[in-house]
């Protein structure tokens, strides 16, 4: 199951909050050495995540987190604009652009959780009526999707590092519901579960 919660409805999820920010400390602080902050519940969390973002959650069987990633708009703050600046030639902002970061991936999960979190992606652009989202990301992660065939337009980039830009369209999603075994309607009533039988959901108050 894809899951889609913002920050303020994770309070209702307690579990799966957890064991998301407890599996993003154990990828970005314990097996990449990122810099990180690392509270005492063993939580990863930024900034970022006090701007009440969007997360896409891929849940295994049992509904306990196997991957997620976080979004926001880029018409307010997001880490291309602050933390990246200089890998792009000027700011990326617009309101029907958001940035994606935060790609993590549970200990031991299985191959296809990449996939489903690529496809959690493109319904979020779909229901949001958005054009693109926009990421920094590494070689690793431009092997996933080049392998799904959803490779970015890069914008710029830096010592192995770039910023990436994907846009959404219902043929690239159609490929990738089948690419996962999920059919079209199954991955809108996924999305439905937050959001109701809506083609294009409001965005947040604020945005």
């Amino acid at each position: 199951m894809i899951r889609y919660l913002y920050g303020t409805q994770l309070t209702d999820h307690p579990a799966l909050a957890a064991a998301m920010f407890g599996d993003r400390a154990a990828q970005f602080r314990d097996r990449l050495g990122w810099d990180v902050t690392v509270d005492a519940m063993g939580w990863e969390t930024d900034t970022y995540d006090a701007l009440d973002p969007l997360y896409v959650i891929v849940c295994d069987a049992k509904g306990r987190h196997a991957g997620s990633m976080r979004f926001l708009p880029t018409i307010g703050p997001t880490m291309v604009s602050e933390v990246f600046p200089h890998l792009t030639a000027g700011p990326v902002r617009s309101p029907d652009v958001w940035e994606c970061t935060r790609v993590c991936l549970s200990p031991g999960t299985d191959a296809g959780v990449a996939g489903r979190l690529l496809l959690g992606a493109s319904e979020l652009g779909l229901g949001l009526g958005l054009r693109a989202c926009v990421a920094v990301f590494d070689q690793a992660m431009m092997r996933v999707c080049r392998r799904r065939r959803w490779a970015p337009d890069i914008l710029g980039g830096a010592n192995g590092i770039s910023v990436g830009r994907w846009t959404f369209d219902t043929i690239r999603h159609d490929a990738l519901c089948a690419a996962t075994g999920t059919s079209a309607r199954q991955s809108r009533d996924w999305w439905e579960v937050t959001f109701g039988d809506l083609s294009i959901v409001p965005l947040p108050v604020g945005v």
